[in-house]
């Protein structure tokens, strides 16, 4: 009898990546376009903004804002980019196709952007014949400015998001098939506005029918444009919080979906609400919790790779950070479904938090978030030795 694959299906953020790398955000060009108070449309170091309302806050076209602080350089990397679309490519990567499945759904335009995403999807082994191309709108994209040195050398970037075709990107359009799957994922929706203010609704489907849910968040510019003193929400987020299995956000996400502004009172806060939820500071700790119920109950920290930090503070990482929480992301989902798949009773997150450490990490020696491996199985090598080492040193 053949063995039962088990799916994994996603919704959520998908778009081209346009990465411009060695932006200096202390240069004139670029500080001549610093937000000066949250939500204004200016651009600010590890957030996004829209196209059009960095056009209103600078008063001129975006074509000549970005050929300004780019300094008339054009992208150096076209790549796929997006919390869902990447998160799950790297879980494609890493999971074995004869026991695992991993689908994504979604919308795009009829344009160049989508024939050249398409085309690199056809190099991973992630499912996309959900990703519809019938959209009379542009296929969403994001211009990502990438400076290296900064925070001590660490990296940011900023991101200059169009919407685009995701406007249309509905409920409607999600298939009663994605909701029969062992693990669903809804990842970065607030740059897919019906999903992300249905979803709610879309978390009770799934959980309807026994799956696992993991919702990994991003910068909601559109909330904090109309109402910047609002917490962010997810759908209507006290009906959604009992249905996250596992809420991923990074600290600047989970502050503003709190409403609170120091680590405690925000851990607190998502203590009280979220069954299992990991916060993510770039190089700082990463933070995790599980009240037991999915994941055993744990509480606790965990650094950056050891190995990764000396790789880029040494330049043997020449890449950028584009897609590390993304690929942290597909790190963690990877870990979840391998748990399902050995059927363990209440899973382990901290396992799952070590995988998405050294999957972010990873995304640091190549530029932007999606790797194309040369050969099957090329990235779960690489990212497995990472896991060694990073376990060596913390002797775990």
């Amino acid at each position: 009898m053949k063995k039962k694959k088990i799916r994994i299906s996603g919704t959520g953020c998908a778009l081209a990546d346009f990465v411009y790398n060695g932006i200096d955000f202390n240069s004139p060009e670029f500080q001549k376009y610093l937000s000066l108070k949250e939500g204004d449309g200016g651009l600010s170091p590890g957030k996004l903004v829209f196209t059009e309302e960095l056009e209103k806050f600078a008063g001129k076209s975006y074509s000549e804002i970005i050929a300004e602080i780019a300094k008339g350089k054009t992208a150096e990397t076209f790549n796929i980019g997006g919390p869902s679309l990447v998160s799950l490519i790297h879980t494609s990567q890493i999971l074995p196709e004869n026991d695992f499945e991993v689908k994504y759904y979604g919308i795009s335009g009829k344009d160049e952007i989508s024939k050249k995403i398409r085309t690199l999807l056809q190099k991973t082994p992630i499912d996309f014949s959900n990703y519809k191309e019938k959209s009379k709108k542009s296929t969403p994209f994001t211009h990502v400015l990438s400076d290296p040195d900064f925070d001590n050398g660490n990296g940011e970037r900023t991101f200059i998001n169009n919407i685009g075709a995701a406007w249309e990107l509905t409920p409607n359009e999600i298939p009663s098939d994605f909701f029969n799957s062992e693990i669903v994922c809804f990842g970065g929706t607030a740059l897919s506005p019906e999903i992300h203010d249905n979803l709610h609704i879309l978390l009770e489907k799934a959980k309807a029918n026994r799956a696992i849910t993991i919702v990994n968040t991003v910068y909601d510019f559109r909330t904090e444009k109309q109402n910047p003193e609002k917490n962010w929400p997810l759908g209507d987020s006290e009906k959604s919080f009992p249905k996250i299995d596992i809420l991923i956000m990074d600290n600047e996400e989970a502050s503003r979906i709190s409403g609170q502004n120091n680590i405690q009172n925000t851990i607190n806060y998502f203590k009280s609400r979220s069954y299992s939820f990991i916060i993510t500071r770039g190089s700082d700790t990463t933070i995790y919790h599980s009240n037991g119920k999915l994941f055993k109950k744990i509480s606790g920290r965990l650094p950056v790779s050891k190995v990764v930090a000396e790789k880029i503070q040494n330049r043997h990482y020449q890449g950028d950070t584009t897609g590390c929480g993304d690929n942290f992301v597909g790190g963690v989902i990877v870990s979840i479904a391998k748990q399902v798949q050995q059927k363990k009773i209440q899973l382990d997150l901290k396992e799952a938090v070590i995988s998405g450490i050294c999957s972010g990490g990873f995304t640091c020696s190549y530029n932007g978030g999606t790797y194309f491996e040369e050969k099957n199985g090329e990235k779960k090598q690489k990212i497995e030795s990472l896991i060694k080492a990073y376990k060596q040193d913390l002797r775990i």
